[in-house]
């Protein structure tokens, strides 16, 4: 019993220290918390900032190629032409971006279209998973059909 009284001592002394450790742990995490915040705000400024001055080069080399070629064409085969280049350019940064965000090195620079499988398969077996690639497998298929309220009061079967 004598030991007792010093355990509790003790017990009064830990109480104060995890709660010591743990303020002093959140304000540690919060501080850190607070210097990497700030840095990656200051860097989606940047980005955009970056975005929004490639935008206005984008439209002023736009504008460029429509005054160069109005030189020679009337101004509406002009815009007509440049249009047309944009949305090449467009269909090109698409391509490239769906195949860099699908995962294939690509290499000869195609659309990025591949052709899909079947979605059916005629005279042959279904596949073990859906084409969505969810991964759950088809419910299986009844051998005969299903019955209906004609079915049941039909004699006959």
């Amino acid at each position: 019993m004598n030991r007792s009284q010093p355990l509790d001592h003790l017990e009064h002394l830990d109480k104060e220290l995890v709660e010591e450790l743990a303020q002093v742990a959140r304000v540690t995490v919060r501080e850190e918390l607070r210097e990497q915040t700030r840095k990656q705000r200051r860097t989606a400024v940047l980005y955009g900032a970056s975005g929004a001055a490639a935008l206005y080069a984008g439209g002023a080399v736009a504008v460029a190629v429509g005054l160069a070629l109005a030189t020679g064409l009337p101004g509406w085969a002009a815009a007509l032409i440049t249009g047309a280049l944009m949305a090449a350019v467009a269909y090109a940064l698409r391509a490239s971006a769906h195949a860099s965000s699908s995962g294939s090195s690509g290499g000869s620079g195609s659309s990025g279209h591949h052709p899909h499988p079947p979605h059916r398969v005629v005279g042959g077996t279904p596949p073990v998973a859906p084409p969505g690639g969810l991964g759950m497998p088809y419910p299986p298929i009844p051998k005969n059909p299903p019955m209906t309220p004609a079915d049941l009061d039909d004699p006959r079967r």
